[in-house]
């Protein structure tokens, strides 16, 4: 069975926002066919997405490499996310289903059940898919990638801290979902933007060869029996 070129472009991204594959490090073909047990066809074309997305670099005599973004670039990286996700949020509640209200408010309420234990690790877990999920919300697919590219790109560039009063972090997040609810787009912008606003502050520069944990993925890795032997 043919693995979609997708399946592998996850993979591998995944593996570079994990720090396995080090910036500035190689990225062969025939390295990642073996480690992800596929053809090279689907690789080649993976590579090319993940080139069009900022992770991979083409360059004259060594190939496709890691990227090495600049500080520069990882600030204006913040910016970005600073104005798309107040977008997204405001599209939410024009166009949301009752499907996302239901799985928006079951985050939420976990989100703060394990903020008042202090359950931080499953809080940053929660916390992706809360905003995956306010993006899919959108009815945008356009949005909905450039706000998950945006947010694989931050995992890879930044450590993000724990927020320092996590309870308060939940209570912003059921109040984008009560604007949300009710179908107010302006209220819904502005209590996003301070979100992002607020947890801006907590992102940390990452240090190159810095391994960080996994962020929750969209899509399945592919063959990860073989994938990480």
């Amino acid at each position: 069975m043919r693995i979609p070129a997708h399946s592998v472009c996850t993979a591998i991204r995944d593996d570079i926002v994990s720090g396995l594959f080090e910036r500035g490090s190689r990225l062969t073909e025939e390295q990642l066919a073996r480690r992800y047990g596929v053809s090279r066809v689907p690789v080649r074309e993976a590579l090319r997405t993940l080139e069009s997305e900022g992770f991979v670099t083409t360059r004259r005599h060594a190939g496709a490499c890691v990227a090495e973004p600049s500080e520069q670039e990882a600030g204006d990286l913040l910016e970005v996310r600073l104005l798309l996700e107040p977008l997204g949020a405001a599209r939410a509640a024009q166009r949301r289903t009752e499907a996302h209200l239901k799985v928006l408010r079951g985050l939420v309420r976990l989100g703060q059940e394990r903020a008042r234990r202090g359950q931080g690790e499953d809080l940053r877990s929660l916390g992706a898919w809360f905003h995956e999920t306010l993006a899919q919300a959108s009815g945008s697919p356009g949005l909905t990638a450039l706000l998950t590219q945006t947010r694989h790109k931050i995992a890879w560039m930044y450590v993000v801290e724990q927020p320092a009063h996590p309870v308060e972090s939940w209570a912003e997040h059921g109040a984008i979902v009560d604007a949300v609810a009710r179908g107010d787009a302006e209220r819904a912008r502005a209590m996003t933007a301070l979100h992002a606003e607020r947890t801006a502050v907590a992102h940390r520069l990452r240090k190159p060869g810095q391994v960080r944990e996994r962020v929750r993925p969209s899509q399945h890795a592919v063959n990860t029996a073989s994938a990480r032997t």
